[in-house]
């Protein structure tokens, strides 16, 4: 069983940033995909950010130019740096991991913008 655990959201003004970290119970290199999704009330879950095992990566338009995606090996985390930070971003954002076995998803963490 993969366990995901998120860590960095808060409170940013508009213009600010933040770092959103996921520590995953399994090697993050030994998922076909890792990703980052967020979801605003009332709206379904966006995907903002993923990372193939290779390293490719795949951004939403909204975020491109601003929102960075990698992997610390050392700490074995999927981290999102999130810069210039708009009110529109404000949202749980999730972690994710893909296997063959299926999608496996972090407990969110709360991101608010302040404008």
């Amino acid at each position: 069983q993969v366990q995901l655990v998120e860590s960095g959201g808060g409170l940013v003004q508009a213009g600010g940033s933040l770092t959103l970290s996921c520590a995953a119970s399994g090697s993050i290199f030994s998922f076909k995909a890792v990703g980052w999704y967020r979801r605003v009330p009332g709206k379904q879950r966006e995907l903002v950010a993923t990372m193939l095992r290779l390293g490719s990566t795949n951004y939403a338009d909204s975020v491109k130019g601003r929102f960075t995606i990698s992997r610390d090996p050392a700490e074995n985390t999927v981290n999102l740096e999130m810069n210039s930070l708009k009110p529109e971003d404000t949202a749980v954002y999730y972690c994710n991991a893909r296997r063959d076995s299926g999608d496996y998803w972090g407990q969110g963490t709360q991101v608010t913008v302040s404008s």
